[in-house]
């Protein structure tokens, strides 16, 4: 069971996610530091890693829109947030896969910071409120990207198993 630290409305944009003042920084290892930098106690939250992994964020329609910046989605994977959205912009859902930052579709999510969510083969299970929510599966071949951690540990695992 997970809890969700932030809850977010729609049309949250990558600069949001990912302020561009801050686009000089790249590298995955330093780009949790800037986590919706905006929203200062929850970003001080991830600076001062005071928040477990597998924490979530949920979200209305479409997460992620605006610019295809790879940091909104590394920003996101530094930390093992777990992001449920009711759905995504499509380069950012694709960020996302590409880097095993785990992102669930569920059109019908009704959760509040606090609420502990479980995800139960297609459904997340509201365990405060009691309500279960259908998720959208990703295709099988993302959703093995993500499980692999990215596409980079997914294609290194094919070369170690010998397939292309």
């Amino acid at each position: 069971m997970s809890k969700v630290v932030l809850k977010l409305g729609d049309d949250i944009s990558t600069d949001i996610i990912y302020p561009g003042r801050f686009m000089a920084t790249v590298l995955p290892s330093e780009t949790p530091q800037f986590a919706f930098a905006d929203y200062q106690e929850f970003n001080a939250r991830v600076k001062n890693k005071q928040i477990p992994a597998g924490s979530v964020i949920v979200a209305g329609k479409n997460f992620g829109c605006g610019s295809s910046r790879e940091q909104a989605a590394s920003c996101l994977k530094g930390p093992e947030f777990m992001i449920v959205a009711r759905d995504f912009a499509r380069i950012f859902l694709q960020n996302s896969i590409n880097l095993g930052l785990n992102t669930i579709i569920c059109p019908g999510i009704e959760a509040n910071e606090g609420d502990e969510l479980e995800i139960s083969g297609n459904q997340v299970i509201n365990r405060t409120s009691g309500k279960s929510f259908d998720i959208v599966p990703l295709p099988k071949a993302r959703q093995a990207i993500i499980d692999a951690g990215g596409l980079i540990s997914f294609t290194r695992q094919l070369v170690l198993q010998g397939k292309k």
